[in-house]
């Protein structure tokens, strides 16, 4: 057994954790990873899932909150993207994303 090893005590992760927690529910990971090769509006994301709007809707505001994702407004719709560098580095790592069809 290797008793040399250390842990940094000093390094924090509590950014690392609130992405994986946000991560952490399938509804949500299915729409970070479709959101990794192009932007999209709220009505494709739930047609592309087959869930209610509203579900949809809770998923995409607590991704926001936490700065998984952005919103641009254009017109009536809004397009969400994904921003967070960390998030696209766990969901690219867990696999190859690509958008709903």
């Amino acid at each position: 057994m290797d008793t040399s090893v250390e842990f940094d005590k000093s390094q924090s992760f509590d950014r690392e954790a609130e992405i994986l927690k946000v991560l952490g529910h399938p509804v949500r990971l299915k729409i970070v990873a479709g959101l990794m090769s192009q932007s999209c509006n709220v009505k494709k994301i739930w047609e592309c899932l087959e869930l209610p709007q509203a579900t949809v809707s809770q998923h995409l505001a607590l991704l926001k909150n936490k700065g998984v994702i952005l919103g641009r407004r254009d017109g009536v719709e809004v397009y969400y993207q994904v921003v967070s560098d960390e998030a696209r580095k766990i969901v690219g790592a867990l696999f190859e994303c690509s958008p709903c069809k």
